[in-house]
């Protein structure tokens, strides 16, 4: 993809806990419409359920973006013939991530990650779990050597954030710069007085 040529960006939500994330990048990705040329977005089935009860809100219901069940295979980007060159699942399971590495594409979430990996374009995975397994190790490991990228939901606290907004944002933030939009954040020595 171009510079110049504006993203067409899949986001999947899993039910991972970490609403937080998935709802800073759906702002941010609002922020940056110039940039944008679609956004497609996929809740898993318990992601809006992870989401009511972590944040307390359905403002999944109005996003500005195209949304699609997980079980619509007939959604563009189940197909490399589609021009979708960024995936971000935000926040992703474990499940969702083992799945991918052993090429289960049982939705559309995991359908979209095996289309991007194949046509060897961007997949980021914001993992959140804690601890890990070797399983879950050996998955990240696989996901990698075929070309994915894990970005786990470890904030960064050299930027000195003041809220829990301002610190997920950190997480977010460098999911955006993976995917290779063009942001204004606090990048490391760049920022000092």
């Amino acid at each position: 993809m171009s510079n110049t040529q504006k993203h067409k960006l899949i986001v999947a939500v899993t039910g991972a806990t970490g609403a937080i994330y998935a709802r800073l990048l759906f702002d941010k990705l609002i922020a940056l419409h110039d940039q944008i040329d679609d956004v497609a977005v996929v809740f898993s089935d318990t992601a809006r359920d992870v989401w009511q009860y972590e944040l307390g809100d359905s403002g999944f219901e109005s996003l500005p973006f195209r949304s699609y069940a997980p079980d619509n295979f007939y959604a563009p980007f189940a197909s490399g013939s589609s021009r979708y060159y960024s995936m971000i699942i935000i926040p992703c399971t474990m499940g969702t991530m083992g799945r991918i590495a052993g090429g289960i594409s049982n939705d559309l979430i995991t359908r979209a990650a095996d289309v991007m990996l194949k046509e060897r374009r961007k997949l980021i995975l914001v993992t959140r779990e804690t601890p890990l397994s070797l399983i879950h190790i050996n998955n990240m490991k696989t996901i990698t050597e075929a070309g994915g990228i894990i970005c786990p939901a470890s904030p960064s606290f050299y930027s000195k954030s003041k809220s829990i907004d301002q610190l997920a944002m950190t997480v977010v933030d460098r999911a955006l710069d993976l995917a290779g939009l063009n942001i204004d954040t606090y990048r490391w020595s760049e920022n000092q007085e």
